[in-house]
């Protein structure tokens, strides 16, 4: 448990210091939510 936290922990600051902005976090999930949805759209046909 103490391993998965610490992963997530640095995940989290490598996800943060990559955007570095709230707008650039909104970006980055942008693109990662589209690419979902292009997978989840490939995945259908």
């Amino acid at each position: 448990m103490k391993s998965r936290l610490t992963l997530l922990s640095v995940l989290a600051a490598l996800t943060l210091s990559a955007c570095g902005t709230v707008a650039g976090a909104g970006r980055d999930l942008q693109v990662a939510g589209s690419a979902i949805t292009q997978e989840a759209q490939a995945a259908a046909y």
